[in-house]
């Protein structure tokens, strides 16, 4: 039980923080499902619990053939942690784990015992490590759970208190907090539920109460089918994320720097930026910002460290001619379902896509585009930093253009060029189609930075829109929704409620199509139906006689039609 001696104090020795690892995995399975319901948006998605736990899972996998002392085990829990990051809740948990275990490692490589004062500081650079994986931190979160835990953790072992005692007030303030995520957050409030991150995150304590002072593990409450029908408006309408095509400028640089001087970096970068990102630790640290002032993007970086490596790209400039070229055949993973071998960089100035697609169709298309790997995934199926990276480096080229094509596998797909020895760009993609509409800006000759500007001002000119089925009840400005519903989702929300697919989409592309479209790509899915594909095109006709209508076979699951208006 990490007691060294017979009256010594507890301990966060390495056994009892690979069983509090093992256990915090165990329960964050147990309880995703409940997790996953306290997302307000009535989608299928890759929601908070399955990515949390995919997450936690990549760190538990990589703690086997790890000796029980601090030093290797906290760096393999912080690095299995950053390849198995996936979605923004992975990635937030994935810094705290960081965060975590980086003062552990350190206080064993110092002499230090992990009692009480050092696991306390652990807390703290664990919330720190939160806040800086989101640009522009939203109280009422994960973030806020992790601070007031933290908090309360230090003031416990400032006023003496064990190893036990610190945990509990941590866990206390936690749960204290996570009850008042709806007084912050108003989509919570609306909704009826707490932050699911917080929920998720508050079980890494209650592990660790359970393996040092015996309390049982708490004990999922029956799964409910969500948030209860007076669900957010913020369902209808979520979050507004600025553009790139809104901001000129790209600038990316490696910087050095203290640890502390980080979270001071960034609040200097929101004034000036957006589309930021900020991730490393230990002195180095990789950066991303879209801006209008390029002087004062990099003289932050150089107010607290020495920025190297800087790239800066015009997002304005107009799409350079693409070249033929060959292409590897697309394919996340060799026979077997085995992750594709890693090459040699033997093409230094050439560069290759990675793209993110679920279905025979989809996969196609991307490929012949000029794809040269497919990781599956999408919604509900969020690949890890550790299959992108895979996909990245079995590549012979010197760079890769990443196209994550979903909102969620954004900010992984962001560690990757961290991982690898080839310099990787990130086109921000949100959708299947806008990552095909990027592919029409590729060129193999460019460099990484080059192609991630002019694909993402390609991806900028289309209008992405789909229909599914919703999961749990809400309301909408579009109208109440029931279990089942089809629903109708475009740029601003949810547009349209219907008892049919065909209904959703017919009402949905009347609300967003307009007399500069002049061309609509519909990808229909493994649940499309012939009749209903029909109706829409014949509707279009009818009422958009201008707008040229391609219908295509992506074979997609769970959204039976995705749509590009350009």
């Amino acid at each position: 039980m990490g007691i060294i001696g017979t009256m010594a104090p507890l301990t966060l020795d390495a056994a009892v923080l690979r069983r509090v690892i093992v256990g915090f995995h165990d329960a964050l399975s147990e309880h995703r499902e409940v997790i996953d319901n306290l997302n307000v948006y009535p989608v299928p998605d890759g929601d908070t619990g399955t990515n949390m736990t995919l997450t936690i899972r990549s760190v538990t996998e990589g703690l086997d053939g790890v000796d029980d002392q601090l030093e290797p085990l906290c760096q393999a829990v912080a690095h299995g942690a950053l390849m198995g990051a996936r979605g923004n809740s992975g990635v937030i948990l994935a810094q705290i784990l960081r965060g975590f275990s980086g003062v552990l490692r350190d206080a064993a490589s110092a002499g230090q015992d992990p009692d009480a004062p050092v696991v306390a500081r652990a807390l703290t650079a664990a919330s720190e490590g939160a806040y800086t994986a989101v640009a522009r931190p939203v109280e009422g979160t994960i973030l806020t759970v992790i601070r007031e835990a933290s908090d309360s953790a230090r003031a416990a072992a400032e006023a003496g208190g064990g190893l036990v005692e610190v945990l509990d007030a941590a866990r206390d303030q936690g749960y204290d907090a996570l009850d008042r995520t709806p007084e912050m957050l108003a989509v919570l409030a609306e909704a009826g539920v707490v932050d699911a991150g917080g929920a998720g995150l508050l079980l890494l304590l209650d592990a660790c109460l359970a393996e040092l002072d015996g309390r049982p593990m708490p004990v999922p409450p029956e799964a409910a089918a969500g948030p209860a029908p007076a669900a957010a408006a913020s369902a209808a309408h979520p979050v507004e994320e600025s553009s790139i095509a809104d901001l000129r400028y790209e600038v990316m640089f490696l910087l050095d720097a203290p640890d502390s001087s980080v979270d001071g970096f960034k609040q200097a970068w929101t004034e000036v930026g957006d589309s930021i990102v900020v991730v490393g630790g230990d002195g180095i640290w990789n950066c991303h910002i879209h801006t209008d002032d390029i002087g004062a993007a990099i003289e932050a970086g150089i107010a607290v460290g020495r920025p190297h490596r800087i790239q800066v790209t015009d997002l304005l400039d107009q799409a350079a001619e693409h070249s033929e070229s060959f292409r590897e055949p697309a394919g996340a993973a060799d026979e077997g379902g085995l992750p594709p071998p890693a090459a040699e960089i033997t093409e230094v100035d050439r560069c290759s896509v990675v793209a993110v697609g679920a279905g025979d169709g989809v996969e196609a298309i991307l490929t012949s585009m000029g794809v040269s790997r497919v990781v599956a995934g999408g919604q509900s199926m969020n690949p890890s930093t550790a299959e992108l990276l895979a996909a990245v480096d079995s590549l012979p080229s010197g760079h890769v253009v990443v196209l994550p094509n979903n909102k969620n596998i954004i900010p992984v797909a962001e560690q990757v060029d961290g991982e690898t020895e080839r310099t990787v760009g990130v086109v921000p993609t949100r959708s299947v189609l806008e990552g095909i509409s990027s592919l029409m800006a590729f060129s193999v000759d460019a460099t990484a930075a080059d192609n991630v500007a002019q694909m993402a001002e390609a991806a900028a000119a289309v209008t992405a829109a789909e229909v599914t089925q919703a999961v749990r009840d809400a309301t909408s400005s579009a109208g109440p929704i029931s279990t089942g519903d089809w629903l109708g989702i475009g740029p601003d929300g949810i547009m349209a409620v219907e008892s049919d697919p065909a209904a959703a989409a017919t009402a949905l592309l009347s609300a967003i199509i307009d007399d500069d479209h002049e061309l609509l790509t519909v990808l229909t899915g493994a649940d499309s139906d012939e009749v209903a594909t029909q109706a829409i095109v014949a509707h279009v006709g009818e009422n958009h006689p201008d707008v040229e209508v391609e219908v295509t076979d992506g074979g997609q699951p769970l959204y039976p039609y995705y749509f590009g208006l350009e």
